[in-house]
């Protein structure tokens, strides 16, 4: 069981990167969250196994088709049972 904190900075707002994100999530089975911020990016935290985030992770070098994804953070942490699903927020 793994828990990533992932930050991924570009054109990523109004691309529909959190629905996709979601999407994938759900289908790999992670648990958490994508949000936007204030400052242009989305943040993500996701857990589940560790392969799952990985795939996750791969997906948001580049997101959807209309994104631009500049760079990503990535910040693995313990995982902890705070999530019962997926959620756009």
């Amino acid at each position: 069981m793994q828990r990533a904190h992932i930050i991924i900075h570009g054109l990523v707002q109004g691309v529909f990167f959190r629905h996709n994100t979601k999407k994938l999530a759900l289908d790999l089975g992670l648990k958490g969250f994508a949000r936007n911020n204030e400052d242009g990016t989305v943040e993500i935290i996701a857990q589940g196994h560790d392969d799952k985030i990985k795939e996750l992770i791969e997906f948001c070098k580049t997101g959807p088709k209309s994104a631009k994804v500049s760079k990503i953070n990535v910040k693995f942490e313990n995982p902890k049972n705070d999530f019962n699903s997926f959620e756009v927020i």
